[in-house]
């Protein structure tokens, strides 16, 4: 029977009533039940040769074996080991309707279907909220930062240092990894998500974050938006990264539990232990971890280990050859000298894209420019500040694809300014090792003029060639500082021009 099963009160009452002439509709208006339950129950009574009054004496216990005599005689069979069919239940493929054929399988007097399923939630609803949950073996990796950190005293200064510890748990096994990282900056986001993955020798189908800002950008309940290098991350492990939703905190209870589980029998432990580096944390967590992996889970009777080989393990997805290389992202705009800047150094791309705003990804060793999802150049990575790395192919056909920004151009516009500004551009220009690099110096001495005058622009361009100072920067620098009021021959303050606003100290005296 698939419903639940009625009170024997009201068993009572359907007998009472139907004794008494009424009809199946009224007993199941009177006892707010289906005429199709009435109906059963009579059906089960009339079988049994039960009618109103019941005999004598007779227990509640003797009627529920007279309606029910299956249910009963199962009653007094061997219960289904539940902590097998749940741990089952994990694996993939597995349902609750072929653990129920394989249970009812040869036997001839077995629970129905509805009710191996009711008297399982029943056995379940003793586990916590975590256990609870049937995760799929392999499927899901949940992951956070723990509430409490751990610290450190720096040998040399005295400084005691406060880290946090990353936390990984598998949703089948609940087995848990956790490291302590320097900061939860994104290279150490990236590197705990690594680090899980080689500890757990597999990844998982989905990667479960909390809606953190390092890893996602923009929490939304249905799109969020994931930090880019995340992004990459996730796809070079071939697998997918689905936040916890915002406002359902049954989405986060399998990391809430292992951060629980990593404070309580990790940190905690540890709280008395004096460390003097990240190492020596890490060390003592491994430890800790190690203890924590064979304990046995109450209930279940197994350890995490246990469950981690059986569940998970076979069914983790294989670490490709090489770890990922940590990877950052950063729009930028291409100037018109067809460059794009990362740290004061300037990359080449093709002059085609001139004006146009691309990605710029930079590891350790390389910088790579990409235009709507396709890699337009690649360079080795320069820490030289204001240098160029340009390559031939990117520069347009004999440098005059675009002529409103030439050489000849800076220099009649400086010359208007002045001697010293056009020498200026003249050296920025002969210094580069192709000319067009120096147009965006050239364009910032502009700016300059339009924010200064060109007076003192020009000013500012004569001492900078005096002391040998021949960069933009420089000649900003002098602007800001109001050293172009100062002749760089004597250090002595310049003297004014006569002007009809300019009152002078005597107006005041």
């Amino acid at each position: 029977m698939g419903r639940s099963r009625l009170s024997m009160r009201k068993i009572r009452d359907v007998l009472r009533l139907r004794q008494a002439g009424l009809s199946t509709r009224e007993i199941g208006r009177a006892c707010a039940i289906g005429k199709e339950t009435v109906r059963e129950y009579l059906g089960r009574a009339s079988e049994a040769g039960l009618g109103w009054p019941l005999p004598e004496g007779m227990t509640e216990e003797q009627v529920e074996a007279k309606l029910f005599p299956y249910e009963v005689q199962l009653g007094r069979r061997r219960e289904p080991d539940w902590a097998a069919f749940h741990q089952e239940l994990r694996k993939k493929g597995v349902t609750r309707q072929l653990l129920w054929q394989e249970y009812a399988a040869g036997e001839a007097n077995v629970y129905s279907y509805p009710q191996f399923c009711a008297r399982y939630r029943r056995w379940a609803k003793v586990l916590n909220p975590v256990m609870r949950q049937t995760h799929k073996a392999g499927e899901k990796l949940f992951v956070d930062y723990a509430g409490l950190e751990m610290s450190y005293q720096d040998r040399t200064t005295g400084d005691v240092r406060q880290v946090p510890v990353f936390v990984a748990t598998l949703g089948a096994s609940s087995r848990t990894f956790a490291k302590a990282y320097a900061s939860q900056a994104l290279p150490s986001w990236i590197s705990g998500h690594i680090d899980a993955f080689e500890y757990f020798q597999g990844v998982t189908a989905i990667v479960v974050p909390d809606n953190t800002k390092t890893g996602v950008t923009s929490a939304c309940f249905y799109e969020p938006d994931l930090n880019p290098t995340y992004q990459e991350m996730a796809a070079y492990y071939r697998t997918a990264v689905i936040p916890t939703r915002v406002q359902r905190p049954r989405d986060k209870a399998k990391v809430e539990t292992g951060v629980q589980v990593t404070e309580r029998w990790v940190i905690a432990p540890l709280r008395h232990r004096t460390f003097f580096s990240l190492e020596e944390i890490n060390a003592a967590i491994r430890e800790k971890l190690a203890e924590l992996d064979n304990r046995p889970m109450e209930h279940l009777g197994k350890s995490r280990l246990e469950l981690y080989e059986t569940l998970d393990r076979p069914a983790l997805r294989p670490l490709p050859d090489r770890p990922y290389e940590l990877a950052e992202w950063k729009r930028a705009r291409v100037g018109i000298d067809y460059h794009v800047e990362y740290e004061g150094h300037y990359y080449s791309v093709p002059h085609a894209l001139i004006r146009k705003e691309v990605e710029v990804r930079v590891v350790e060793r390389t910088v790579e420019v990409f235009f709507k999802g396709t890699r337009v150049a690649s360079h080795l990575r320069d820490g030289t500040k204001g240098y160029h790395s340009t390559l031939p192919e990117h520069m347009p056909a004999a440098h005059r694809e675009y002529q409103d920004w030439s050489p000849e151009r800076f220099i009649r516009w400086a010359e208007r300014s002045g001697a010293a500004t056009a020498e200026m551009v003249r050296v920025i220009l002969a210094s580069r090792a192709h000319v067009e690099q120096g147009y965006r110096s050239c364009l910032g001495l502009m700016r300059l003029e339009t924010r200064y005058g060109a007076e003192r622009l020009e000013a500012a361009c004569r001492r900078a060639v005096h002391f040998g100072v021949l960069s933009y920067r420089g000649v900003k620098n002098i602007l800001e500082a109001g050293l172009d009021r100062i002749h760089p021959e004597d250090g002595a303050p310049r003297a004014e021009k006569p002007h009809p606003n300019i009152r002078g100290r005597r107006y005041y005296s």
